[in-house]
């Protein structure tokens, strides 16, 4: 299992997942954080950069704020 440390950028023009230099995880998705379509968003990203099926990736703390613990079942 790993855990990542995430900022979440919502309702941004392009979606993508970068590496920080401090070791958290930038993710920007195109979705607005309206009933949980960001959250999903985010999974479905952070599922096809890694390889994972979405049911491998769940979000551990942060569901409703910016910063976001992310675990990855790999």
């Amino acid at each position: 299992m790993r855990t990542l440390k995430l900022k979440v950028k919502p309702g941004s023009r392009d979606e993508s997942l970068v590496e920080q230099d401090d070791g958290t995880w930038l993710a920007r998705v195109k979705a607005r954080p309206v009933d949980g379509k960001a959250n999903a968003a985010l999974i479905s990203l952070i599922a096809e950069h890694f390889g994972l099926r979405k049911a491998q990736v769940s979000i551990k703390s942060g569901a409703a704020g910016r910063m976001k613990l992310v675990q990855l079942e790999e």
